[in-house]
């Protein structure tokens, strides 16, 4: 019986040593991975996701500044925020033959 917890301690032994062994290797594994895929962030020009995060925060910011003074801009100018994008009304143009009489006898004096 001696024999056999002997055996058994030292199998447990074995398999806690191996397991320690296996932890420490996937430490090291998840270390470089992460270093591998820093390296190609870097070298392809990709960002973070916080730092992504951080510029979309500031782009939106702007937008909300660009609207606030767009539409204090259209406020002192009296008209419509969006004033640029108004259509202008064309003048009607007339053929030869419809044009009024006035028009002929102004062209003649």
């Amino acid at each position: 019986m001696q024999s056999q917890k002997r055996i058994f301690d030292d199998i447990a032994k074995v398999a806690g040593g191996a397991l320690g062994a296996l932890g420490s290797l996937k430490q090291e594994i998840e270390s470089l991975v992460k270093q591998r895929v820093d390296r190609f962030m870097t070298d392809h020009d990709l960002v973070s996701r916080e730092e992504f995060e951080a510029v979309k925060a500031m782009a939106s910011e702007a937008r909300a500044e660009q609207e606030r003074i767009s539409a204090r801009l259209a406020a002192l100018e009296g008209g419509p925020a969006k004033a640029s994008a108004r259509k202008q009304p064309t003048p009607k143009r007339t053929t030869g033959s419809k044009k009024p009489a006035s028009s002929k006898a102004k062209k003649k004096a």
